[in-house]
């Protein structure tokens, strides 16, 4: 009885052949979807679906685009203020107490152009006074400015005097709120406003 041949084992493939396999085999199998793609059957599905469902996403986009052009949301990151996310009407200006959203011109720790949100102190004609570090808007004391703020960096106070047309003196309770009781912030221009903001949680 003559020995069984054993067969040798086939050589394993070489690392460019390997990697050439990886490069073609996403081709061989793109080509085969081409092959079987249904192009009739897909344009026929389509127009059957923006049949079906045009309208609701017409009217979505229209809701999303009359919704930009009148509100904004507006993320308060800090502490000095309560609420978190605000609602803010674009155009609408703020009475006396209310949040107003405005855009920071510039300076300190953040860039120009974010979005604060405080409250509305002082308007245009109101009496800004300063006794020590405590600012008075219109006979209200609203608290005092801080010398350094939490980095450690100096804040010299913002101004006083009768709030000229067009100005507006804004702040909120927080020890810490970089406001207008800070030369810093100073008086906004009514130009910054983006509207008035309203706390939705």
């Amino acid at each position: 009885m003559s020995p069984t041949a054993t067969p040798s084992p086939s050589p394993s493939p070489s690392p460019a052949t390997r990697a050439l396999r990886l490069v073609r085999s996403p081709r061989i199998r793109l080509t085969a979807l081409r092959e079987r793609f249904d192009a009739a059957g897909f344009r026929s599905r389509s127009v059957s679906h923006l049949r079906r469902w045009g309208l609701a996403y017409a009217s979505a986009l229209a809701g999303a685009f009359w919704f930009h052009s009148h509100y904004a949301l507006g993320l308060n990151a800090t502490h000095s203020l309560p609420g978190t996310l605000y609602l803010i009407e674009r155009g609408a200006l703020p009475q006396r107490g209310e949040h107003v959203a405005f855009r920071w011109s510039g300076g300190g720790p953040y860039p120009a152009g974010v979005t604060f949100i405080k409250v509305l102190a002082g308007q245009p004609g109101d009496t800004v006074t300063r006794d020590g570090a405590t600012f008075v808007v219109a006979g209200t004391a609203l608290g005092q400015a801080k010398p350094t703020s939490r980095r450690g960096e100096p804040l010299e106070p913002g101004p006083t005097g009768t709030l000229p047309e067009g100005r507006y003196f804004v702040y909120a309770p927080h020890p810490d709120s970089l406001d207008s009781r800070h030369a810093l912030t100073g008086w906004i221009a009514r130009e910054q406003f983006i509207g008035r903001a309203r706390a939705i949680f």
